[in-house]
């Protein structure tokens, strides 16, 4: 679609048309409301990501009616996670089937490329008005200072502006939305790790593997098209020094911290080239003001290492999408949000230092267990509480 097509006025203006820009989409337009979703890379791309999805983002996706769609592109299901602990001195395996329970019977790890195409089909069939290819320029205010719509270009440099009711930022860990509505972080991390990962062909695996080891963490993750992700973190910076000693770096972690599979990955064939991320310390931000809300990671971050991004950016499209058509407002939505939050980000942060010996490391583990079935609980309770309402 062109731009000319856009309207002048929408109720929801999305900046950013990945997980969570996307599914608020959908839920929003969905329940009637007029809705603009755009980003400004190309539909279907693929992103940077850890791929897995824990068992309150399957909820999620399964309530929405998506899981059979992630079957039909041939995402693996996932019935099995394993945590491997070692040191000089011992290795330590833990295996933890994935029980049927609230209708999730199996886990997944999709391609960016399958899962936020799949959120962005469901929001067009919702009713949005879906464009890829358009870069927000900046934000309009009224005569009041409140955020009134969005400035656009697309990609022949036409420019046009759009009124809204409200824009939300999804717009990554570096949103723009952010920026310029002067949402500051309350909560930030002090540990980050980088990480390194890349696809493998034939390396079948029996469900997700996650790796710790002082000073290390990997992990093994099946995804679409037969392919296995291998990752690997460290404190420092994988993405800087010449290609070949960072393709080293990873091969040494993975040997190290997964010995059980590092040589098959050092002799595997790869799929893809070695993608690098530099690090970045998690934070919590102010996620709403006056005519502008954050979700995903323009709002609340993790380190990648402990794998919750994509959980965290469905679950909060979900909180976002009830405070708006419930009308309980923003508040409640941040309320909501860190009562869910705080906790697993605390520990995630204490993970992502890579310093801890692993009984502590295997208590934090225990730790965000609990709070991801916490969040689960929430998520059903919610979906409980609005049929009843209904």
């Amino acid at each position: 679609m062109t731009m000319q097509a856009m309207n002048d006025t929408y109720d929801a203006v999305i900046v950013g048309a990945r997980c969570a820009g996307a599914a608020t989409a959908m839920l929003l337009a969905s329940f009637g409301l007029r809705v603009l979703l755009f980003d400004k890379s190309r539909y279907g791309t693929d992103t940077l990501s850890t791929h897995a999805l824990m068992r309150p983002a399957v909820l999620l996706l399964q309530r929405w009616g998506l899981t059979d769609r992630l079957e039909a592109e041939g995402t693996p299901r996932i019935t099995k996670t394993s945590f491997h602990y070692s040191d000089s001195e011992r290795r330590e395996a833990v295996e933890v089937d994935i029980k049927p329970r609230h209708g999730v019977e199996a886990l997944y790890a999709p391609r960016r490329n399958v899962l936020d195409r799949i959120l962005v089909d469901a929001a067009r069939e919702a009713g949005a008005d879906v464009h890829h290819g358009v870069q927000m320029l900046d934000l309009l205010r009224a005569d009041d200072g409140r955020v009134a719509g969005v400035r656009l270009r697309d990609e022949s440099g036409r420019a046009r502006a759009v009124r809204a009711g409200i824009v939300i930022g999804a717009d990554g860990r570096r949103s723009g939305v952010a920026r310029l509505a002067g949402s500051t972080p309350y909560v930030l991390g002090r540990h980050k790790t980088s990480c390194a990962y890349a696809y493998f062909r034939d390396l079948p695996i029996d469900g997700n593997r996650w790796y710790f080891r002082p000073g290390m963490g990997a992990g093994a993750i099946p995804t679409n098209d037969g392919n296995t992700l291998f990752f690997a973190s460290f404190p420092g910076d994988f993405g800087k020094g010449p290609a070949s000693e960072r393709v080293r770096a990873f091969h040494h972690v993975i040997r190290e911290a997964a010995p059980d599979i590092g040589v098959r990955v050092s002799n595997a064939q790869l799929a893809s080239k070695l993608h690098f991320f530099g690090g970045m310390r998690g934070f919590v931000r102010q996620p709403w003001g006056d005519g502008w809300a954050l979700v995903g990671d323009a709002g609340y971050m993790t380190d990648p290492i402990t794998a919750h991004g994509i959980t965290n950016a469905l679950r909060d499209a979900e909180l976002l999408a009830r405070a708006i058509t419930e009308g309980t407002g923003l508040a409640e939505y941040q309320t909501a949000r860190d009562d869910l939050s705080l906790e697993f980000f605390e520990v995630s942060d204490r993970v992502a230092s890579l310093d801890w010996d692993i009984p502590t490391v295997q208590q934090y583990h225990r730790m965000m267990s609990k709070e991801m079935g916490r969040e689960e609980e929430a998520l059903v309770t919610m979906e409980g509480a609005s049929a009843t309402a209904a």
